[in-house]
């Protein structure tokens, strides 16, 4: 799904002005930098906003768009638009336009990166003498807190499948894993059989950069997907078995949102595959793997199920595994080394979200208790 995304957006740059560069720019990330699909696609998506806007200052003098205007000598003028007449007030007032559209600090931030990158590739192939956004400040962006639930919140999320739903086992596993080891959902999508060892209990996790980590398996995330290693995956695995409406025989109490596949799609009208999940580990009706977006559709149901604030997302489940593994007495490298980041300033954040731990320390080491 990324990758035609990808395509799709590159089509889309096309059509605007510089847009060629832009697209070589694109491939020069994949090929060459070796940056993930998730990343490209989205420095893509702030290029042709930006290119968009570009497509409106009359001038390489003018910070500030033109009206939309059907003239066509403007449509030629915009069409003819090279990367000399990017000048910093013309970057500053793409800036302020998106300031304007309450975009947050941190998006104003990425769009800057995207630009910059763009002109320093331009620079390097030698389309530009000078690099005009070198001298453009990153705005200011605050360092919010992570919002994290407590146990029990957590404990009511993992219950909220049931027993008698259709993909209880695949959902249940889902769920344990994503809090058992604060994988990310693009990360859980990607993983895949060979991935797990649950006699040792532990999988192997490829993140952000293409970085490998081992990251330890409770006891209740193994038995979760043992089970439906056991008992769901091989049916799910064969497109033409369909999967039955209740499991053994027992009567729902609840609605299971009414989703035909199980993951906010309906099959084919054929009963075909959409794709093949070979070796992945979590399956949709269709025999294809989950997506992210399919994987943060399913933990946002259950969440409402469970009446978790409505502003829970996957990303939530691993901040309560970073919260919780520092509230238990881990270690900050261990954390760091099971999340997957590179700079333990990273992880030091969620020290600051667990105030009785705070209160412990002030208790232990100030003068004055």
């Amino acid at each position: 799904m990324p990758l035609t995304q990808t395509q799709s957006v590159a089509e889309k740059l096309l059509c605007l002005p510089l847009g060629q560069t832009a697209k070589e720019f694109l491939d020069y990330l994949t090929v060459e930098a070796g940056l993930s699909t998730n990343t490209v696609l989205a420095y893509g998506r702030d290029l042709k906003r930006f290119l968009e806007y570009c497509k409106l200052v009359p001038s390489a003098n003018s910070g500030t768009p033109s009206p939309v205007t059907r003239d066509p000598s403007d449509e030629r003028r915009a069409t003819k638009m090279t990367l000399e007449q990017i000048k910093p007030a013309v970057i500053q007032g793409y800036l302020r336009s998106l300031g304007r559209s309450q975009k947050s600090e941190s998006s104003v931030k990425r769009a800057l990166v995207a630009i910059r990158m763009l002109l320093r590739f331009a620079r390097l192939m030698g389309l530009v003498k000078d690099d005009q956004a070198a001298t453009t400040e990153f705005p200011k962006v605050w360092q919010k807190l992570p919002v994290v639930c407590s146990k029990q919140q957590v404990v009511n999320l993992l219950d909220a499948p049931q027993p008698c739903e259709r993909f209880y086992l695949r959902d249940k596993a889902m769920l344990e894993l994503l809090y058992a080891t604060g994988v990310r959902a693009s990360e859980l999508a990607g993983l895949k059989m060979s991935d797990l060892n649950l006699d040792i209990g532990y999988l192997r996790c490829v993140g952000k950069g293409a970085r490998e980590r081992i990251i330890p398996m409770g006891k209740a995330a193994i038995a979760a997907v043992a089970e439906y290693l056991r008992n769901l995956r091989p049916r799910l695995s064969r497109p033409s078995c369909r999967v039955p409406l209740l499991m053994q025989g027992q009567a729902c109490p609840r609605n299971s949102g009414g989703q035909s596949s199980g993951d906010g799609r309906r099959p084919r009208e054929d009963g075909r595959a959409r794709g093949t999940g070979d070796d992945f580990l979590l399956l949709s009706r269709t025999g294809r793997p989950l997506s992210r977006i399919e994987i943060w559709r399913l933990v946002k149901k259950y969440a409402a199920r469970a009446g978790m604030p409505r502003n829970l997302t996957v990303h939530t489940l691993r901040h309560c595994f970073a919260t919780h593994l520092l509230t238990g007495g881990a270690d900050l490298r261990s954390v760091q080394e099971m999340l997957g980041h590179v700079d333990i300033a990273t992880t030091q954040i969620y020290t600051h979200v667990d105030q009785e731990r705070l209160r412990r320390i002030h208790k232990k080491f100030h003068p004055r208790p």
